[in-house]
């Protein structure tokens, strides 16, 4: 089973530059080609928040455009410039989302339970795991303790290192720690909002997060560094389950590269 997940793409409205810089729905086209010359295709397509820059009506309009053509079946997040009420009314037809409250998601596919867990706080660029969205997770990891599961959220539980990403990361940790260290099915934290890749050691499993289609957060990781970003070359992640193997990660470059050769 084939998992994709693509984090960070900050769509504009067509025309409209990401920070007034880089052309994110390009790169992110970019990205949908990559992913649509997979072979064989993925089962599954995760999109772990800031799906649009701004948050608008007619940000997600232009995103559900785009989105339409993946093929797969897609799940996605809010992230910190996402506005909830707007994401859910895009993409409540095309995921099943709830009707009110935190745009939390489970769905069972194939061997795999996936678990979209919104923590974001609307208005702020932190995320918090409180008291009642663990409370949730809580119930919905207890619901189904013999199967493998995935837990997708925006804003990651650890600090990064980069002083200037880390403020903006999901508050509670310890709480969301706990609940995640009771449920030993949980395979894998997917995670962005870092717009790079890293893995960490978290509550017993590991901690993914995918880099951004489109811009790369400077690593920077002497304390106070002052933020910037790169267009760096961009890419996604591959989730490979194979039973018996367990859960496998591969990062796919997004583009087009020289080859294939005949050498290894």
């Amino acid at each position: 089973m084939l998992i994709a997940q693509l984090s960070d793409p900050h769509l504009c409205l067509p025309g409209v530059l990401y920070q007034g810089v880089v052309d994110s729905n390009a790169l992110f086209e970019a990205a949908l080609a990559t992913l649509a010359a997979l072979d064989p295709q993925p089962d599954l397509v995760l999109l772990s928040g800031d799906v649009v820059e701004e948050g608008t009506v007619a940000d997600y309009a232009a995103a559900r455009a785009m989105l339409d053509r993946v093929g797969p079946p897609l799940l996605a997040i809010p992230g910190n410039h996402d506005a909830r009420e707007p994401f859910r009314a895009a993409f409540a037809g095309r995921m099943g989302l709830p009707a009110e409250g935190p745009l939390h998601l489970v769905r069972d596919v194939g061997p795999l339970r996936l678990v979209g867990f919104d923590i974001t706080v609307p208005g702020e660029h932190h995320g918090e795991a409180d008291a009642a969205a663990c409370g949730w997770l809580d119930a919905t990891l207890a619901a189904a303790p013999e199967r493998p599961t995935l837990v997708m959220m925006h804003q990651p539980p650890i600090l990064s290192g980069i002083d200037a990403i880390d403020a903006y990361n999901c508050r509670g940790g310890a709480r969301l720690a706990a609940v995640i260290a009771r449920h030993p099915q949980v395979e894998r934290v997917l995670c962005g909002h870092v717009h790079r890749f890293l893995q960490a050691r978290f509550a017993g499993t590991l901690l993914l997060t995918a880099p951004s289609t489109a811009t790369a957060i400077a690593l920077r990781l002497r304390p106070g560094a002052e933020p910037a970003s790169f267009v760096e070359p961009p890419a996604f992640l591959l989730h490979h389950w194979r039973p018996g193997a367990g859960l496998v990660t591969h990062l796919v470059p997004i583009g087009r590269f020289p080859g294939p050769f005949d050498f290894f």
